[in-house]
């Protein structure tokens, strides 16, 4: 399997994970305050990190003091700002709505990416922004067909939460070879405390046994796990690509919004969907090939010998992925590649 089709299949799973939570958090968060939900999510995230760090093998760089403003950036807008109006605009706009227009992340990512990473953008995947902004036009109309305000301000809210998370995932490419559970760790551990603070000092009430278990058990695989393999492709396809494989789990939370009975449908709704769904295929079906010049370059990262990059010698002999500081001489050769550690050249 090539690292493209690994970063794919990382970051579907991700999706998934992550798609999930909404008709979860529709149902267990009923009569909860967002900030108590978000707390929660976060809280099951690290509590993951915390239960699997010593079954998982160390899987890069360790996270060091430099790291510290970027990780707080990330933690602020992906574990603070971003769940909160997500859970405040699923309680008014529903699970289905909800995760369809949280299919705009892809789309923020993607140009966040390419401003701030160079990460390029040919014309398959401009195809692909124009019509995930369609589906979103589409979502948002069939919100509006009943001018119900609280639903709308319930679907700006979940836009909102997609720019807190687009920064989130464009930020975190800078902490993508850093040792992933280490990331998920200090990323929850910031988010549930400050948000579950907030949550004390608002008054907000307290959960039932059933709505702790349940938020819990979300977090942990939709904010702990996914966010785990998210880093993960992160490493092989850059943050554009990483986000916009991730835009086909909204669907999956959107379908289960339907299957649960919990929203409504309508054919503007499935047009904005296919849409959306049009906008994923081009991303994951996009091919980028040609020849390309790697600089001389001194870093550390986890890597593999068997990668066409590193053909440095161990002695003894090491297999498999490892972590080290180590060198590259100059470089050119051309085979398809994704705007990872090694591919962030520029293009024409």
């Amino acid at each position: 399997m090539t690292p493209i089709a690994r970063g794919v299949l990382l970051a579907a799973v991700s999706a998934i994970t992550f798609g999930l939570t909404a008709p979860v958090i529709e149902v267990a968060g009923e009569g909860l305050g967002p900030l108590t939900i978000a707390a929660l999510l976060y809280a099951g995230a690290l509590g993951l990190s915390t239960c699997a760090r010593p079954f998982v093998a160390k899987s890069g760089v360790a996270l060091g003091r430099a790291n510290v403003p970027r990780l707080l950036l990330v933690a602020f807008s992906g574990a603070m700002v971003a769940p909160t109006l997500l859970a405040w605009g699923i309680a008014r706009a529903g699970a289905t709505a909800s995760s369809l227009v949280l299919n705009f992340e892809a789309v923020l990512t993607v140009l966040l990416a390419a401003a701030l990473y160079r990460e390029p953008i040919g014309r398959r995947v401009g195809l692909a922004i124009v019509a995930m902004l369609a589906g979103g036009a589409m979502v948002a109309a069939s919100s509006s067909s009943d001018a119900q305000r609280g639903e709308l301000l319930g679907l700006l809210a979940v836009v909102g939460a997609t720019a807190g998370w687009a920064l989130d995932s464009t930020l975190t490419r800078g902490l993508s070879e850093i040792d992933p559970f280490e990331v998920v760790t200090a990323k929850a551990g910031l988010g549930a405390a400050v948000t579950a603070a907030a949550a004390w000092a608002f008054g907000e009430p307290m959960p039932a046994a059933w709505q702790l278990a349940a938020l819990l058990a979300c977090g942990a695989t939709g904010y702990g796990l996914s966010l785990r393999l998210y880093l993960l492709a992160q490493r092989r396809i850059g943050a554009a690509r990483t986000a916009s494989v991730f835009a086909t789990g909204p669907f999956v939370g959107a379908v289960a919004g339907m299957l649960a009975g919990g929203s409504r449908g309508g054919l503007a709704m499935l047009v904005g969907g296919l849409a959306f769904g049009a906008g994923a295929w081009l991303h994951i079906t996009e091919r980028h090939r040609h020849r390309h010049l790697h600089r001389a370059l001194e870093h550390e990262h986890e890597h593999r010998h068997d990668d066409g990059h590193h053909d440095h010698v161990h002695e003894p002999p090491v297999v498999g992925a490892h972590t080290h500081g180590h060198r590259h001489d100059a470089l050119e050769h051309d085979h398809a590649h994704a705007p990872d550690l090694h591919h962030d050249h520029e293009h024409a």
